[in-house]
């Protein structure tokens, strides 16, 4: 175990001298180095050489080190404002895993379905891809997995329902600015360059019709070749409400409603003008407070700190690559896009970061390019938060391996999904979500960012 550490460690070692070298080639020594840095630490997130919380506070020590940020420049970095906008999302949801209120969630959007491969393949996509708008995919796909691998023993059909809730898990992400890092860091990227933030119903507006065109299409493909398979069965015992899940629901639903009344409505309603990273850690906070909450500081041990420290190393990568002008550099050598009409850089963008994050983790990923596409689109004219927008979908929407996103490995952890399964139905998926995105962005989005 020890001896695998080691060689991990030293393969990301000579990776980063490797990425080193080829900076050099084309950049300026500081440019050189961040990217030896960064291959580095992305081998690292990549590979589990270390744990994923010391690899994310690795740059506090290694960008003072090599002169890249200052260390209060990269400390900085890790009390983000939105690091606490996805802290109350996630005890909201740790909340609900504590009472089984998740449980009855999904007990109620299974029976909406009728028993047929195709009918249980579409509740399990749209529970999962519900269920991961509020709780983290990985949470999702390891509630949801067992309940798919006991089913049925027909084994195609297994391998179905197994890649139903995984592609769900990732598609439902993108639903809520909670729904997965990429997301968060987009916003903490928009704040940090004084941008118009994204208010949390307006962004639903914006991506829910994508995700939930991606669920019909993916259940489909899924479906494919299913025909001749008879009903399965009751999935699911009903369950009743207990008095503590009333509780919660009531509210969660109050929060919806807040958020809601709080967005504004341009130009009719201006909305409460309350910071939405405040109401969720309210909401969170609240959850520790007797005979409202059903939390107890125990329970905070069950927080992934491990992931705000990921939050923390994304905007410090971030602020890094615009600080040493990296950003700048990359953007000018992909000028030669420049005179490419709006849809098809719109294109490029998207089909680079669908396929780039098949094989890193798309929070380093959407880390290292948000940058890169900010500079780009301020040089081009182009419509810059389009760009980003994009962008950070298609860092989720990665279905063909399973290092691409925590679901795809649960899936194949459970023995059941082959690689080349996987594949091939995730190559179809990556190209349907390009243009899924590409012409979402252009007809919807275009209009209403």
């Amino acid at each position: 175990m020890e001896q695998s550490c080691y060689k991990k460690i030293g393969l990301a070692l000579l990776l980063g001298i490797i990425g080193f070298g080829i900076g050099r080639l084309g950049f300026a020594p500081i440019h050189a180095t961040l990217i030896g840095v960064l291959v580095f630490l992305v081998t690292l997130w990549t590979n589990d050489g270390l744990p994923l919380g010391v690899v994310s506070l690795l740059p506090i020590i290694l960008f003072p080190s090599f002169g890249l940020l200052s260390t209060s420049a990269t400390t900085t970095n890790y009390s983000n404002p939105i690091i606490y906008l996805f802290l109350g999302g996630f005890l909201l949801a740790i909340a609900t895993e504590k009472i089984d209120l998740h449980k009855v969630i999904a007990s109620k959007i299974l029976t909406l379905f009728p028993s047929t491969p195709r009918g249980i393949i579409l509740s399990l996509a749209f529970t999962s891809g519900i269920l991961s708008s509020i709780l983290s995919n990985t949470t999702t796909a390891l509630l949801l997995i067992p309940i798919a691998s006991f089913l049925t023993s027909h084994k195609v059909l297994k391998i179905r329902f197994i890649l139903a809730i995984a592609y769900g898990a990732s598609i439902g992400g993108i639903i809520t600015p909670i729904g997965t890092p990429p997301n968060m860091l987009m916003l903490g990227f928009m704040e940090s360059k004084g941008m118009a933030m994204i208010p949390f119903v307006k962004w639903v507006a914006l991506v829910a019709p994508l995700a939930f065109v991606m669920l019909i299409l993916m259940s489909l493909l899924l479906s494919y070749g299913l025909h001749n398979v008879g009903n399965i069965g009751e999935i699911e015992e009903k369950h009743a409400l207990t008095p503590d899940q009333k509780h919660l629901l009531w509210i969660l639903g109050s929060l919806i409603v807040l958020l809601f009344v709080n967005s504004p409505i341009e130009p009719y309603y201006q909305g409460l003008g309350l910071d939405e990273k405040i109401i969720l850690l309210s909401y969170g906070l609240l959850m520790f407070v007797p005979k409202i909450g059903v939390l107890t500081w125990a329970d905070s041990k069950k927080v992934p700190y491990d992931i705000m420290f990921l939050f923390g190393a994304g905007f410090a990568i971030a602020a890094a690559f615009s600080k040493t002008g990296l950003a700048n550099e990359v953007a000018t050598k992909l000028m030669l896009i420049a005179d490419f009409s709006p849809w098809l850089i719109l294109l490029i963008v998207a089909t680079l970061m669908t396929f780039t994050t098949e094989v890193t983790s798309n929070t380093a990923l959407i880390s290292i390019t948000l940058p890169i596409i900010y500079s780009l689109a301020q040089a081009v004219g182009a419509d810059t938060q389009l760009l980003m927008m994009a962008a950070t979908i298609c860092a989720s929407y990665a279905f063909m391996l399973p290092i691409a996103t925590p679901p795809n490995a649960i899936a194949m952890s459970t023995g059941e999904v082959g690689v080349s399964t996987m594949a091939k139905f995730g190559f179809i998926l990556n190209i349907t979500g390009i243009g899924l995105i590409t012409l979402t962005a252009m007809l919807y989005w275009k209009y209403f960012l």
